[in-house]
């Protein structure tokens, strides 16, 4: 196995520390004092004690916010975790939205429309700022040069 060192910008970092320190308050929030917040996401057909789902979530971000904040070599693979864990939880924004369940600060549909455009922005944020997509795009372009199609 080759290791590769990928160099991040200060921006870049700045960015994921800061989603760690995210991702561990609000890890820590569902399992404290955003417990009842974070009740109102969990959608009715998930298959589980709805107060499960909330402290299972929060013991995840924790983890990811943790491993944001400590896996500096393995940045990319948590970028990808972290971004499918944001498309994982998403249907709770819109069933949060669906039934109505302000939370939050969040008290009109009008706000919860509004809201679900920054899940794709954050999952953005999180490759870029890991460096997963820009490795993706490098080895895309490695292969396309690799083995370029034949036209």
């Amino acid at each position: 196995m080759e290791n590769k060192i990928i160099y991040s910008t200060k921006a870049q970092t700045t960015a994921r520390i800061l989603l760690g320190i995210f991702f561990s308050f609000t890890g820590t929030g569902h399992l404290t004092f955003m417990r009842t917040e974070f009740l109102a996401q969990v959608p009715n057909w998930v298959p589980m004690d709805r107060d499960t789902v909330v402290l299972l979530s929060g013991v995840v971000e924790i983890i990811l916010g943790v491993s944001l904040l400590f896996l500096v070599k393995q940045r990319t693979t948590v970028g990808w975790i972290v971004a499918l864990f944001l498309i994982a939880v998403f249907p709770g924004n819109i069933a949060q939205l669906v039934n109505h369940n302000y939370a939050f600060g969040l008290n009109s549909d009008l706000l919860l429309w509004l809201r679900l455009p920054f899940q794709p922005i954050l999952i953005a944020i999180v490759l870029w700022s890991t460096g997963a997509w820009g490795e993706w795009r490098r080895k895309i372009k490695f292969n396309h040069q690799v083995h370029p199609t034949m036209q």
